[in-house]
């Protein structure tokens, strides 16, 4: 076939077997697409429909800090599923755990919709959206590591970051359509159709992502690297062992990069809930704002292959440090904007920050964290240090809510804020303000903080781009030339 690639022999690639990058992008980024489509429904939700339909009313704060907790629950499931399937795809190969992957994330996210609310069970209704949440959670644990291993192993040397990008591009992809399908109901349904049965339907049609995804990925071959492990005995009986024995640094090093999970959450998740919340009082249209991730994600998913293409010619770790500093500080702007109800710069910030600079890390780090460790224990090391590194961004949405809070419940009326009642002497417009200032220190700091610690770990990270794959993760692997580089490359490219 066309799309085959043959490594020349004798060098530090995988030469037994062809290469077949195509294939490979199209199986990871309609994967991912359809895979983080169902993980971004449930963001979507959790920030603006879940608060009313699954928690008791009466109490704004509380019901805002439980429905983004359970959001953050399939975070912490995500650690747990990397060991688990992490361990199988280091085993049993890249596709069989892409498998895995896609049929319980589409099961789980499928029986969401299916839920009877707070109102019709009680407290049965977050147990079991936090049980479904878990499940989520545990699937979504190797999708990344999965398919990144499966695009870079397939790539020609001096394309990785190129070809590797189409996995972040699959995600963005996934968001954008999450957002497609809950826009024209927010359009075309009432507020009250809405929570009763409207929020339902993303979630049902995860039943066609199922099948297309199931199609897809057993339809595509193992990888190159994997099958000539396999065929001379070097696939590790417990790969999760040897990874924390001999990548630990790297491990610590991606746990670190993977901070940058926050700026994303800050923009999708805790971001919408202060703009649209009525308990903030900042009242943006919840219709208006579900154009940011539509918007962001629309130029992520144009940017994202040149970034990767230049982390080819430049550097990984370049890009990811800009990337990271650059969107980190653009979270105070972004805040500021949302609490003063501007909603054409709101937007625009949002999609400077997370839309464009972010890319300079987003685009970049499958290729890095892949070639960061050797085959034999890939994706385990990916997926546990990175899903542990996103964990400790999972809980900020919450944690924002608990520690910058929306103004007193006596504020709210039929979810509408009343700028004019008074809470202890104060009006709640007054209230609101210091609100919104606490927000914007509080919630840009850590965001700034967490992106300066990705930019460290970066910093310290040894350059990965011209190392052959199957030199990749050792000690001892070296760089290439740059005369060979510009070869391979040119070869690649042609």
């Amino acid at each position: 076939m066309d799309d085959e690639i043959a490594e020349a022999e004798g060098s530090h690639e995988p030469t037994e077997f062809k290469k077949a990058p195509r294939r490979a992008v199209a199986s990871g980024w309609v994967g991912s697409a359809l895979e983080y489509y169902d993980f971004f429904v449930y963001a979507t939700a959790a920030s603006l429909v879940f608060p009313d339909v699954f928690f008791p009313k009466g109490n704004p704060k509380l019901a805002i800090i439980e429905s983004l907790a359970t959001y953050g629950v399939g975070y912490a499931a995500r650690p747990l599923g990397a060991l688990f399937l992490g361990r199988w795809g280091d085993k049993h190969g890249r596709k069989n755990v892409l498998v895995a992957c896609m049929l319980a994330m589409g099961s789980a996210t499928f029986l969401v919709g299916l839920l009877p609310t707070y109102a019709a069970i009680g407290y049965f209704a977050p147990i079991l959206l936090v049980v479904l949440r878990l499940i989520q959670g545990f699937a979504v644990g190797a999708e990344l590591s999965g398919a990144s291993a499966m695009i870079v192993e397939n790539s020609p040397f001096g394309r990785r970051g190129y070809y590797a990008s189409y996995t972040l591009q699959g995600t963005q992809g996934g968001q954008l359509i999450a957002a497609g399908v809950f826009l024209p109901l927010y359009f075309t349904l009432s507020t009250s159709a809405m929570d009763s049965w409207g929020w339902r339907i993303p979630f049902l049609l995860s039943s066609v992502v199922v099948v297309v995804g199931y199609i897809i990925r057993r339809n595509v071959d193992e990888t190159p690297a994997f099958k000539e492990a396999a065929n001379h005995g070097a696939v590790p009986k417990n790969p999760v062992y040897e990874a924390i024995r001999l990548s630990w640094p790297n491990m610590v090093r991606v746990m670190c990069i993977s901070l940058m999970n926050g700026v994303a959450t800050l923009a999708t998740t805790f971001g919408g809930t202060f703009a649209t919340n009525s308990a903030y009082g900042v009242g943006m249209n919840t219709r208006l704002y579900l154009f940011i991730p539509v918007i962001g994600n629309a130029i992520a998913m144009v940017l994202i292959p040149y970034i990767g293409s230049l982390s080819d010619r430049i550097g990984r770790r370049p890009c990811i440090i800009v990337g990271s500093l650059g969107a980190g500080i653009l979270a105070y702007p972004y805040l500021y904007f949302i609490g003063h109800d501007n909603v054409p710069v709101t937007i625009f910030f949002a999609v400077l920050m997370w839309g464009c600079i972010y890319q300079g890390y987003n685009a970049v780090f499958p290729s890095l964290f892949q070639e960061m460790f050797p085959t034999r224990t890939r994706v385990s090391s990916f997926a546990i240090a990175q899903n542990i590194g996103v964990l400790i961004t999972a809980f900020l949405p919450s944690t924002y809510a608990a520690i910058a809070g929306p103004a007193p419940a006596a504020c709210v009326a039929n979810k509408k804020f009343l700028p004019n009642a008074i809470v202890n002497g104060t009006t709640c417009s007054h209230l609101a303000l210091g609100v919104h200032t606490h927000v914007l220190w509080v919630v840009g700091s850590i965001t700034f903080g967490l992106a300066i610690l990705s930019a460290i770990a970066a910093f310290t990270a040894k350059e990965t781009f011209m190392i052959h794959l199957n030199d990749c993760g050792e000690e001892w692997a070296q760089p290439v030339s740059q005369e060979e580089y510009a070869k391979a490359r040119l070869a690649a490219v042609a």
